[in-house]
């Protein structure tokens, strides 16, 4: 598994040009809709947006932008790119922002925090101290910091492009009003944009809700089930148990003891774990039980915690290795709930490790090697790494928290694994390490994390009897390699396109007679396959044979097995893989022993 380098922060020159196109846009939608309140329009990773509020109908409906709107903006857009408008800095009072701002409410919410200070011009928390500034260019001026380029000329006509307007909360907060988002991208010349237009295309085409419901593997039911909670059909059911049976045996080779804990939990558990103080905004509201409150389990540590400390342990008894696929809750608005990636009620391949204080280094380094081993039996074999830092919000003294987050930085050097360090980005009770899975199309996943938590043992009076016969706290790592089930099955269907390697299709072969009269060998062949450990099916449709060759490949069943009047009468079967590729005729016995091998080394195909 190769780890790259964790990417630099965008470069200065195309912040600007993002930053100065989204200003651009924003000006084409102001002269449009001139009734319009503007919010926030940031750069960001592969483009920039702007937020605006256009109002309401007569009826009372939000106003929205249609598709002929995006395409006379982007057309102004080019007219004002033209007309080489200085971008022009400004540092004004408060007072005078105001005055300047009056009736964008939007703005006026902004300078007032700006005022206040500890926040920035887009409303995010900031130490610097506050400076009210604005830019202007052409007609156009709003509140920002910068940087900009020096003039609108500079931005490339030809390599920019509005791509979609979403709904979004004002501060994200569902209390808010609805704005009207834009999404745009630009570069810095024609070609870069051309090849990420096409990487969305092709994006589109490996999107997992799509390939969900054409491959049949798993549906979503917001209205009657609910939102973020996940049905797997049959199949997809299937590639998550292979995968689970895959990871459970390699656990329990690894050293590990599966276990299994409640959904549920009383009050006094979650308030002794911290999760009540620290997470209860992502709980979901308490139970009442004969006068008890419970909650719906966020995360399953708390548990673990307990079976460590139902009997005495000792020092010859750590390391403690426990790992346990369990379902957790959390609450997720609705807003950014999204297929498996973003859900409510998930799996977790959740582990705790205990262990003494000198088993800490080789423990680390263990569960960071298991780690790579498990994504690499997914093909998952590049990566960014990064080391997570103590958040505002911990639990714990600044001493413990320095010596966890050294501990893991000793363990990614000692790896010769490149990272980068996501200050502030740790849990509420310890450091960790993220493994971010990079796939095809160079997106980053979050899949793995190793946690580190001196604090979790503290608050449950962990303890073991040392080889001095005293007690002695022990370290805890938290874990999980997948991440959850949800999403890793997302991150799993787009990194392959739904093409997945053959040990894990629900269909590994579908043979094709060409006639009925070659349906009896079909199924002759079909049985010896089941025979041997395959997963199998006979298409029999009255379908022609192009047809049902077409239908495999749209399933993306590796291997069709196509039944003539040679192959019936000779035990042959003629194959053609998904791809199109066609592997010739090959005896049955033969095909066989190919297809297993290739299970067994879990290849593509």
């Amino acid at each position: 598994m190769a780890a790259r380098h964790s990417p630099e922060p965008e470069n200065e020159s195309l912040h600007k040009l993002r930053h100065s196109t989204a200003h651009v846009m924003a000006e084409a939608v102001v002269e449009r809709f001139p009734e319009a309140r503007i919010a926030i329009g940031p750069p960001i990773k592969d483009g920039f947006y702007y937020d605006f509020d256009l109002g309401h109908n007569a009826d009372g409906s939000l106003k929205t932008f249609a598709p002929e709107d995006l395409a006379a903006i982007e057309k102004r857009m080019r007219q004002i790119a033209a007309g080489k408008f200085p971008f022009v800095r400004q540092e004004i009072s408060a007072a005078e922002a105001k005055q300047l701002f009056a009736g964008q409410t939007y703005k006026i919410e902004l300078i007032e925090g700006l005022e206040k200070g500890g926040v920035d011009e887009n409303g995010e928390a900031t130490k610097e101290a506050p400076v009210i500034s604005t830019y202007q260019h052409d007609h156009f001026v709003d509140l920002c910091r910068g940087p900009h380029l020096e003039h609108t000329g500079q931005i490339p006509p030809d390599a920019f492009k509005l791509l979609s307007v979403a709904g979004a909360y004002w501060r994200g907060d569902e209390h808010n009003p609805m704005l009207q988002r834009i999404y745009g991208t630009v570069w810095p010349n024609k070609a870069q944009l051309e090849v990420y237009l096409n990487k969305l295309e092709e994006a589109k085409r490996r999107d997992h809700r799509r390939l969900g419901k054409e491959l049949d593997l798993f549906s979503t039911n917001p209205d009657e089930v609910g939102g973020g909670l996940v049905l797997w059909h049959p199949k997809g059911g299937l590639i998550r148990h292979l995968a689970e049976e895959y990871c459970k045996n390699e656990h329990l080779a690894g050293g590990y003891d599966l276990v299994y804990t409640p959904h549920i939990g009383r009050a006094t558990l979650w308030e002794t774990s911290g999760h009540l103080d620290f997470y209860k905004e992502n709980m979901y509201a308490p139970i009442e039980i004969e006068g008890q409150e419970f909650y719906l389990k966020p995360m399953n540590c708390p548990f673990h915690l307990h079976i460590f400390k139902s009997r005495t342990r000792s020092y010859r008894d750590l390391p403690q290795r426990y790992a346990e696929w369990g379902t957790v809750y959390r609450f997720e608005r609705s807003g950014v709930l999204h297929g498996l990636t973003r859900v409510r009620g998930f799996t977790q391949d959740d582990a705790h490790l205990f262990c003494r204080p000198d088993q800490m280094p080789a423990e680390i380094d263990r569960v960071l090697h298991f780690c790579l081993h498990i994504l690499a039996g997914f093909g998952f074999t590049e990566f960014n790494a990064y080391l997570s830092t103590r958040p505002e919000k911990r639990v714990g003294e600044d001493a413990k928290w320095e010596a966890a987050e050294q501990a893991l930085r000793a363990a990614l050097v000692r790896a010769e694994i490149p990272f980068q360090v996501d200050e502030g980005g740790g849990a509420f009770y310890g450091p960790k390490i993220d493994l971010k899975m990079l796939d095809a199309l160079d997106r980053e996943w979050q899949l793995s994390t190793i946690q580190f938590d001196f604090n979790e043992p503290d608050k449950f009076d962990l303890n073991y009897i040392g080889e001095d016969g005293q007690q002695h706290r022990p370290y805890m790592i938290h874990r999980a390699l997948l991440g959850s089930m949800e999403r890793f099955f997302g991150v799993l269907i787009e990194y392959y396109g739904g093409a997945f390697p053959v040990w894990l299709c629900p269909v590994q072969a579908t043979v094709i007679p060409i006639a009925d009269r070659h349906f009896e060998a079909a199924r002759q062949v079909a049985e010896q396959l089941k025979v041997a450990g395959l997963r199998v099916e006979v298409d029999d449709s009255s379908e022609r044979m192009n047809a049902k060759i077409r239908n495999a490949q749209l399933q993306k069943i590796p291997y069709m097995l196509v039944i003539g009047d040679r192959e019936a009468a000779e035990g042959l079967v003629n194959v053609r893989l998904r791809s199109g590729e066609q592997r010739g005729t090959l005896p049955v016995g033969e095909f066989i022993t190919y297809a297993k091998d290739v299970v067994a080394r879990r290849a593509l195909i």
